[in-house]
């Protein structure tokens, strides 16, 4: 049997001939992805198809040329690497589950650089690669896998200057947890980052909010510098980054501890199928639905739902979990954003938040029992937009 494969990622801290090494090789990965993808979209205009082994030949032949003979100074494998990632773009792009492959800019595109078997040497617990003579100085967090064969390494930069190494390979620990009959219904919110039809409630950190005032000084700081390459205006630059880098940090970390506890305790899972991307459209309440991260969250919840057994079922966005009651199934009208607790024609009581989650779980055994989707029980409001109506169920 297979095992599951795992990127494992640390921080490493390289020499400086080793982080020039690897700043050479960023560049010539981003020269030689924007020159595929230059000419991959000429011949696109020409109504021409151009695949990975084209461009495969093109950098064998761009490599020979007076111009672009710094190409042969790094290691070849990234440059294969890079051609391979494109592949996938176009790919993605013509099966229409992405938009047209993009120009990498030097500014904001991340710097990193993929290498495969033939590109580095992994041994005693050292890891070597191409065009370096010493090994990286990685802080090893946690072990790998005993015995572990990484088949890829991907060496990164963020904007914060942090190095990283991450490390693909097979992890046998990773395997189905013993069967249990608890079952969860899961509401996503914003005064509560998850409110269980358990009754509990996960708080929401905020994150962001708590580095909200240093953030704001670092940007108007960064902002009265001088445009250009300058040295304060990168410095003030790499300020901003580490703010960001450390509320991100804390957020995936966070996110981490939280669904790995749900996945560990529950057999069956249910969430709600929320569009974040129209979510933000809603200016009030966009920079707090990004600090919740729902989209990440529900990420961890699929990928660690497979590894482990668990069962995870998404219910349709449009399902009115918040104003249907759980008791007797009667459905409430219009409820605005204040109104945090309900109560309905049968007499029962309920927290909005509570409610939705148990209503969800329902409407999940629904569709594990029937394999249908979960529709509303009437249309929408007319004239009301998909965004105004996500968010509105949605707390403040």
């Amino acid at each position: 049997m297979s095992h599951v494969k795992r990127a494992f990622k640390y921080r490493f801290y390289p020499t400086d001939v080793q982080a020039a090494e690897l700043s050479r090789t960023f560049g010539c990965v981003r020269k030689v992805y924007n020159l595929a993808l230059a000419a991959r979209t000429e011949a696109w205009t020409r109504q021409e198809r151009v695949n990975y082994h084209q461009t495969s030949a093109m950098l064998t032949a761009w490599k020979k040329t007076e111009e672009l003979a710094f190409l042969n100074e790094v290691s070849s494998v990234p440059l294969q690497q890079c051609l391979r990632h494109l592949q996938v773009a176009f790919t993605n792009f013509f099966g229409k589950r992405a938009q047209y492959p993009r120009f990498k800019s030097r500014k904001k595109s991340r710097k990193s650089a993929e290498y495969t078997t033939s590109g580095f040497r992994f041994r005693d617990g050292q890891l070597t690669l191409a065009k370096m003579a010493e090994p990286l100085d990685i802080v090893w967090s946690r072990p790998l896998p005993d015995g572990a064969k990484p088949s890829t390494v991907t060496v990164s930069q963020d904007n914060a200057g942090r190095w990283f190494v991450s490390i693909l390979c097979e992890d046998p620990s990773v395997k189905p947890l013993p069967a249990t009959s608890a079952e969860v219904g899961i509401d996503a919110g914003l005064d509560h980052l998850l409110t269980l039809s358990t009754g509990e409630k996960i708080a929401n950190p905020r994150h962001e909010r708590r580095d909200r005032a240093r953030l704001a000084l670092a940007q108007r700081r960064l902002a009265k510098k001088a445009k250009g390459d300058g040295a304060n205006r990168a410095k003030a630059r790499r300020k901003v980054a580490k703010i960001h880098a450390r509320i991100t940090d804390r957020r995936r970390d966070h996110l981490h501890k939280i669904t790995t506890r749900l996945v560990r305790e529950t057999q069956t899972l249910v969430i709600e199928d929320l569009t974040v991307r129209n979510m933000v459209k809603n200016h009030s309440l966009a920079r707090a639905i990004s600090d919740a991260a729902w989209h990440q969250m529900r990420t961890m919840l699929e990928y660690k739902a497979a590894w482990y057994g668990r069962n995870l079922v998404v219910v349709d966005r449009w399902f009115p979990s918040s104003k249907l009651c759980s008791t007797c199934g009667t459905l409430a009208g219009k409820m605005p954003l204040n109104v945090r607790t309900w109560t309905c024609d049968c007499g029962t009581t309920h927290d909005r938040d509570v409610n939705a989650a148990k209503n969800l779980l329902a409407a999940g055994r629904a569709v594990t029992a029937c394999g249908a989707g979960v529709r509303p029980q009437r249309s929408s409001p007319g004239g009301q937009s998909a965004t105004k109506q996500e968010v509105s169920r949605r707390e403040p």
